[in-house]
């Protein structure tokens, strides 16, 4: 599972002019699924995301995750956004093959997994629609952007 993080003062995701998913504060999450992911990567990824320790704090230092602001009664969301194109690849020629990335049927409830798992640690979560085409507006904080990768994170 890959998964693109972007910390964020606002994002939504519209499909067809509705608005389908949206987060003031937060992190943005663009959510890729391989063919061996399971429930394994899902709580890697939770976990990893919940607790990654990228918000600031009042020293203005990157010592603060979701979970410790949800819990200080901060407002913060998250917002998944099915991202099949992370699984792009471009060593040979110039059109991407996405044979790495799982199939629909596969990857589909994965990620709905992945949304429940992010809301059982208490944090508000919103989504797009996987399989459709989405526009995705967002404001980066900081700027923050953080890759995430459970090959790397196994290691």
């Amino acid at each position: 599972m890959r998964v693109l993080i972007q910390r964020v003062t606002r994002a939504e995701v519209t499909v067809e002019a509705e608005r389908v998913g949206a987060i003031e504060r937060g992190l943005l999450l663009f959510v890729g699924v391989t063919h061996d992911d399971d429930d394994a990567a899902i709580d890697l990824i939770a976990h990893k995301v919940a607790n990654l320790r990228i918000f600031p704090d009042a020293a203005d230092q990157m010592n603060r995750s979701a979970l410790d602001r949800a819990s200080a009664g901060d407002t913060v969301g998250l917002l998944v956004v099915p991202q099949f194109t992370l699984y792009a690849d471009t060593r040979h020629g110039r059109r991407p093959s996405f044979t790495s990335a799982a199939p629909p049927d596969r990857a589909a409830p994965l990620i709905d997994r992945l949304i429940e798992r992010l809301t059982s640690l208490g944090l508000p979560v919103a989504s797009g629609r996987f399989g459709a085409k989405m526009a995705v507006s967002l404001v980066n904080d900081g700027p923050v952007t953080i890759w995430l990768d459970t090959a790397d994170l196994r290691r």
